[in-house]
């Protein structure tokens, strides 16, 4: 009797600090057993911020396009954000230090770029300002790791399909002196700068759920993994560490259906994020032959997915939304091409897969609801950081607004709590 009571007591407890809170207020503080997703609005690309449950931490992406692409400030793409008085890389290092769990030194345990396009790791530009040392252009994942280390930088490598250090190879990309080549150049000085530092490099083992792992207290928390299920077209089996490619040496599929792609289980509870990857032709058909067909069966139902490809009509084909059928989607924004119409009607239909479902965006433009009209009514939220916080074990989580418009980056609306499955 004793210890039911108590585990009615710390049910109470962990419930308590989301229920507490009120519109306007600052989020309550990340506490040990807590495992918290941030989804960054910072109107350049993608960006996620993670805390395990022991506090320790994953940084997903830091997209950093240029200021210096027409397109980028027109009214197709959203607005840096919170505004233009600081970089990308300066908001996203303000947001980790407000929100770590260790504001003393925030750290970096992982780093992870999911594949090597400026929405997600950063581009060069010439009004990039250069770190005094080292010498790297401080955009992306490198303007993040200037102002915060990084013990360990996750990647999918460069040797593979591809070897993007051959010359004959980047001859391939073109002569852009700002395009994916010469950023990875900067990434490349970056860590191997801050190798002397004690900076990890690694390329992503599909099928692993070792590689990235608590590093404080995993013993308190066995229910807690992190499984690798692709990069680089190589796709895990779902049995043991075994894997299969889908492309040889020598093959360049482009860049998005090479994303990492991970999964996040704490108990009964589940996330799944797929970088860029998608799963429609170009005739607007399901691809059974595409890096989102191949990952459904072994990613399997989850309760929390990104949108692939941020949406893009290209991305949820039925197959792949059928077997993970979430309950929370989430959209990071940044394009008027992001969501397509077609996605929506995929990821809505409860023909696809009964039961409710709620969708929430980091943004969305002018153009898009001229466009799409109605069914972006559907949407929860359609601006702000989303936080998605799982209570202590995995039973239930929450979804967190958070104000993208100001640093204080306090509450606008408050959902669940939802029960893992």
């Amino acid at each position: 009797m004793r210890t039911i009571r108590l585990i009615i007591v710390l049910l109470l407890l962990w419930g308590m600090p989301a229920k507490a809170q009120t519109i306007g207020g600052t989020l309550p503080p990340w506490q040990e057993g807590y495992l918290d997703i941030h989804h960054l609005s910072t109107g350049r690309g993608d960006c996620a911020y993670a805390v395990f449950p022991d506090g320790t931490s994953l940084l997903i992406d830091a997209g950093d396009t240029s200021d210096t692409h027409p397109r980028t400030v027109s009214e197709r793409n959203t607005p840096r954000m919170p505004n233009a008085d600081k970089s990308v890389s300066e908001w996203i290092v303000g947001y980790i230090q407000q929100f770590a769990p260790k504001k003393e030194k925030p750290e970096l345990d992982y780093a992870l770029i999911t594949h090597y396009h400026d929405d997600h790791f950063g581009e060069l530009d010439a009004l990039r300002p250069r770190a005094n040392d080292g010498d790297y252009a401080l955009t992306g994942i490198m303007g993040v790791g200037h102002g915060i280390p990084i013990k360990t930088l996750i990647d999918r490598g460069y040797e593979y399909p591809l070897n993007l250090k051959d010359p004959e190879v980047q001859k391939r990309f073109g002569g852009d002196k700002f395009g994916m080549i010469p950023t990875l150049k900067e990434l490349w000085k970056f860590t191997d700068y801050h190798a002397k530092n004690g900076l990890e490099h690694e390329t992503l083992i599909a099928g692993s759920d070792t590689q990235i792992a608590m590093r404080y207290r995993p013993e308190a928390f066995p229910e807690f993994s992190v499984r690798n299920i692709a990069v680089n077209g190589q796709i895990w089996t779902g049995e043991g560490e075994k894997t299969y490619a889908l492309f040889k040496s020598g093959d360049y599929p482009g860049e998005n259906p090479l994303s990492s792609c991970i999964k996040i289980s704490y108990g009964a509870f589940d996330y799944f994020t797929g970088g860029d990857i998608g799963g429609i032709d170009g005739l607007g058909q399901t691809d059974f032959n595409s890096v989102e067909s191949h990952i459904a069966p072994v990613v399997g139902p989850v309760d929390v997915a990104t949108l692939n490809h941020h949406g893009n009509r290209d991305s949820q084909n039925p197959f792949y939304v059928r077997s993970l059928r979430p309950r929370i989607w989430v959209q990071q924004l940044w394009s008027s091409d992001h969501p397509g119409e077609e996605v929506l009607r995929r990821i809505l239909s409860t023909q696809t897969y009964p039961g409710p479902r709620d969708v929430f965006s980091t943004a969305m433009l002018t153009p898009n609801k001229l466009v799409i009209g109605g069914k972006l009514d559907r949407y929860k939220s359609q601006q702000g950081h989303i936080l998605i916080r799982v209570v202590p074990g995995g039973s239930q989580y929450w979804v967190y607004i958070l104000n993208d418009r100001n640093p204080k980056r306090e509450i606008t609306k408050i959902f669940g709590p939802y029960g893992s499955r």
